[in-house]
């Protein structure tokens, strides 16, 4: 069984995923984190990140077994990320890599841009979490006072908008939803209520494909 969960910054699918996850006993990859482990490579090298071929040298080295969520969450790494995430190149470096992990026997569970779309076009559920810039603002916002660091609203709001413009509109798998994902809104759910209706989407989805079967 894969299940690819798609949506735009802070919209909660990666605590959905991980919970779904946890819940169907199935692998977890947030595809978001190899971009940014790109992302945190250059930043760490300090090479630029509109330099195309370097990033592609970094997505090449990638270790999906080493992506560390606790440094690579941090806001600017994630702003490094959707700025290499548009580079053909690099999407074609990790894709192979998030395919492996998709295919692995049982199944996976992957969230990201471009799961529904791309990666795994013929997934056995879909679903596409979003919420609207301002709730994801303050939610990106809050956890990064939960951390004890300073955190602008007005700015983090204009970064979200920012990636979202970035993300939507790129030549190479535009963020959007698979024709055939469930639209999930969690802008006035907490998370708890999005996660019981992610599982009751997955669970009328599987059950709507075995009778089909």
């Amino acid at each position: 069984m894969i299940i690819a969960i798609d949506g735009p910054a802070a919209s909660g699918k990666g605590t959905l995923s991980r919970q779904l996850a946890g819940h169907f006993m199935l692998p977890h990859l947030d595809t978001g984190l190899t971009f940014r482990a790109v992302g945190h490579a250059l930043l760490s090298a300090d090479l630029p990140l509109d330099n195309e071929v370097l990033a592609c040298e970094m997505a090449q080295k990638v270790d999906l077994g080493k992506l560390d969520r606790n440094i690579l969450s941090a806001h600017h790494i994630g702003e490094a990320a959707s700025k290499v995430a548009v580079m053909p190149s690099v999407r074609k470096a990790l894709l192979e890599a998030q395919r492996n992990f998709a295919n692995q026997p049982g199944g996976a569970i992957l969230d990201g841009r471009d799961i529904g779309t791309v990666v795994c076009p013929d997934a056995d559920v879909k679903l596409f979490v979003t919420a609207s810039p301002e709730v994801r603002a303050q939610r990106r916002t809050d956890e990064i006072l939960g951390k004890g660091q300073d955190a602008d609203f007005d700015q983090i709001l204009q970064d979200v908008k920012m990636r979202d413009e970035r993300d939507m509109n790129r030549a190479d798998a535009p963020l959007k939803p698979a024709e055939n994902a469930h639209l999930l809104d969690t802008s006035k759910l907490d998370i708890e209520g999005a996660f019981q209706q992610a599982v009751s989407l997955v669970e009328k989805t599987l059950a709507q494909r075995s009778l089909v079967k």
